[in-house]
């Protein structure tokens, strides 16, 4: 079979011809529909060889839908044929954590070697995959797998953030988004599918501020040093109630220090490498800084609940296997508009 894999470390990814996997007891295999395009996956790829750990070569996607192709021994949950998201964050299973269906945050992932799809576990940007258990797979229940494939990092992720911080959006409140783009964009949507803040957006280019109104930003700002200013003016002086970083980025992230009010919260989802400073003097009385972490398989079942109802949609571009390198470099020159997304 084709599959997307990284190599070696340093170098691009490369579409190579792969053995088909089989499953093992307790493990389903998936006809791949579609796989997401993600900055973490450039994030893994852009580590040094002394800070790389993951096997290579490796499959990546950890953002993928697909068709049940075959069961291993004692699978009962699903039947061949069903049409499945993949719920990505993979934990143990046996704490307390993932018995809430917060894998996300299992503490004994990482000490027993689990990994996601795509980010240290054989990933979905291949004709098939397998996944390690049923509790990982949530029902498609008839969307697009094209069009809903994002949702399980993209819409999941921001999804998660939004909900943790809800309780400081009630109507009149201000939501500021900081980069609007693969989860960005989705973040704003689901906003105003779950909130009456009024939505700002910032980003670095008209083009994609545009974008940001299209999918229902009240209010766009180019993102530079007077951003803050602008948010300020916006909010009568006071800030706003929820930044959400997208980026993540030391400008950015001083963009969320400078622009949020007294007793708000700041939510850093990106992983641009900075750090904000928080503390007595350094952050507003009472605001809170939280780095979350992707989203739990309920709320995963929420958001493609969201999207169902037709109140949330990813903006897709379409690649062929084939041209799955090329789609990662324009991920990373930044020319992707919304969530690049490749279908083998």
């Amino acid at each position: 079979m084709k599959a997307v894999q990284y190599v070696e470390v340093g170098s691009a990814p490369e579409v190579r011809e792969i053995p088909v996997p089989e499953p093992k007891p307790g493990q389903i295999r998936l006809r791949v529909l579609a796989a997401g395009l993600c900055h973490s996956d450039w994030f893994i790829m852009g580590l040094p060889a002394e800070a790389y750990s993951y096997p290579l070569p490796l499959t990546l996607g950890h953002e993928a839908v697909g068709v049940v192709d075959k069961l291993g021994e004692g699978v009962t949950e699903f039947a061949v044929g069903d049409d499945v998201a993949v719920y990505g964050p993979w934990g143990c299973g046996a704490c307390a954590e993932c018995a809430r269906g917060r894998e996300n945050y299992c503490p004994n992932a990482a000490k027993l070697g689990i990994h996601p799809p795509g980010l240290g576990s054989p990933g979905g940007m291949a004709e098939y995959l397998i996944v390690d258990n049923a509790r990982h797979l949530v029902p498609l229940q008839g969307l697009d797998p094209v069009a809903a494939v994002a949702l399980t990092d993209a819409g999941l992720t921001p999804y998660h953030a939004i909900k943790n911080v809800i309780d400081k959006l009630p109507g009149g409140s201000t939501a500021v988004v900081i980069g609007t783009g693969g989860l960005g964009h989705v973040g704003i949507q689901i906003l105003r599918a779950l909130t009456s803040a009024t939505v700002i957006a910032l980003d670095v280019t008209e083009e994609k501020l545009e974008h940001a109104r299209s999918v229902g930003a009240h209010h766009t700002v180019l993102s530079n040093s007077e951003a803050p200013a602008a948010i300020r003016e916006l909010t009568g002086g006071i800030g706003a109630d929820v930044v959400f970083d997208f980026v993540g980025a030391t400008p950015t992230l001083e963009t969320a220090r400078a622009s949020v009010r007294v007793d708000g919260a700041i939510e850093v989802v990106g992983i641009g490498g900075g750090t904000v400073p928080t503390g007595f003097g350094s952050t507003p009385f009472g605001v809170s800084v939280r780095a979350p972490y992707w989203g739990s398989r309920d709320e995963l079942m929420e958001v493609l609940g969201l999207a169902r109802t037709g109140q949330l949609s990813v903006s897709v571009e379409r690649f062929d296997i084939a041209d799955a390198p090329t789609a990662y470099a324009r991920l990373h020159e930044g020319t992707i508009v919304g969530r690049a997304v490749v279908v083998p």
